[in-house]
């Protein structure tokens, strides 16, 4: 997917300056206005949505909740929102679940994006029906709302696929480290990391199961457990890149080798993951942030939204951490 930041790049130009052309601004010459839309027709770039603007006494404004700053990924999640909303004259407003509350009334924002699992669908619920357009993107939205949307990873199927190809590996003993229990995505990681090993004839042992918390420290917890028990699985996969991290800190700290005496997978494909060589699974963040502002600009443009959430898909990356 060809990006606004890319055809700015072609061109030798600023994204504002795109944007600009995009949007029908005469403040970009001749020249350069040609250049660019040239250059979006010879890699297809998709300008049938610029120029579009809020409905008449609509903020253009579109806010992104988020609840946790910890996560790195959250910065190509905001590049993609951000690059999809500049193409189409909308400004940006980030913010946490402190505030975002006093943010999401239709005369500050035209719509919202939220990845705040904080948030509760009833409040969620209230906030659309005042006819705020909604895109989530870590839950499913339930009773089919006509302003909301939402947009998540696909986790099952890749997990079945990471999972089976441990199997196929030699792997028999696995660990889980799971993140927060109420969350969609750990939900839908754990479904497809049990039912691949059911699948395979193999039990799976609930006092391999360890309960997190996304962040670092809770895998760093869960391995020193682990380690107390003197009976470690043969692979720990782990819902989050942030836990598979924390566990290998601990195995290496107890001089416990990974991948030659455990194999440690993670999920997300976060900077430091690749940096430290860890297996995971790879999501698109940039396009997921892109799309998520895509849907939510159908939405205010008063396009009704498909049934069904939009599901992303993901890959696995291969690395050092499985042996």
């Amino acid at each position: 997917m060809i990006a606004l930041k890319d055809i700015a790049k072609i061109a030798d130009v600023s994204i504002s300056t795109v944007s600009n052309v995009l949007n029908g601004r005469k403040n970009v010459g001749r020249e350069t206005r040609e250049r660019i839309l040239r250059i979006c027709e010879e890699y297809g770039y998709d300008t049938s949505g610029a120029g579009k603007k809020a409905k008449a006494g609509q903020s253009n404004t579109v806010l992104f909740i988020f609840s946790d700053f910890d996560r790195d990924f959250y910065m190509k999640i905001i590049e993609g929102i951000s690059d999809c909303l500049t193409e189409n004259g909308f400004n940006l407003v980030v913010c946490t679940n402190k505030s975002s509350a006093d943010f999401m009334r239709a005369s500050f924002a035209g719509g919202a994006i939220c990845l705040d699992g904080s948030m509760t669908d009833a409040f969620l619920a209230e906030v659309v029906a005042k006819e705020m357009p909604v895109v989530v993107m870590d839950r499913i939205m339930e009773g089919g709302q006509a302003n909301a949307k939402s947009v998540v990873v696909d986790n099952y199927p890749v997990m079945c696929e990471l999972v089976q190809a441990l199997v196929d590996r030699g792997m028999k003993r696995f660990g889980y480290i799971g993140g927060m229990s109420h969350t969609l995505d750990n939900k839908e990681r754990f479904a497809g990391f049990a039912d691949t090993l059911a699948n395979n004839r193999m039990t799976f042992d609930q006092k391999y199961y360890y309960h997190g918390n996304y962040r670092e420290n809770s895998g760093y917890q869960a391995a020193k457990l682990m380690l107390l028990s003197n009976d470690l699985p043969d692979v720990v996969v782990c819902a989050n890149d942030s836990m598979a991290l924390g566990a290998i800190k601990a195995f290496e700290e107890h001089r416990v080798r990974v991948p030659a005496d455990v194999s440690v997978t993670g999920f997300d494909d976060s900077a430091i993951a690749e940096m430290a060589g860890l297996t995971t699974v790879a999501i698109p963040r940039y396009e997921s942030g892109y799309i998520a502002a895509k849907k939510l600009l159908e939405l205010i443009g008063g396009q009704a939204a498909e049934t069904g959430p939009f599901k992303m898909g993901a890959s696995i990356r291969w690395r050092k951490t499985v042996k």
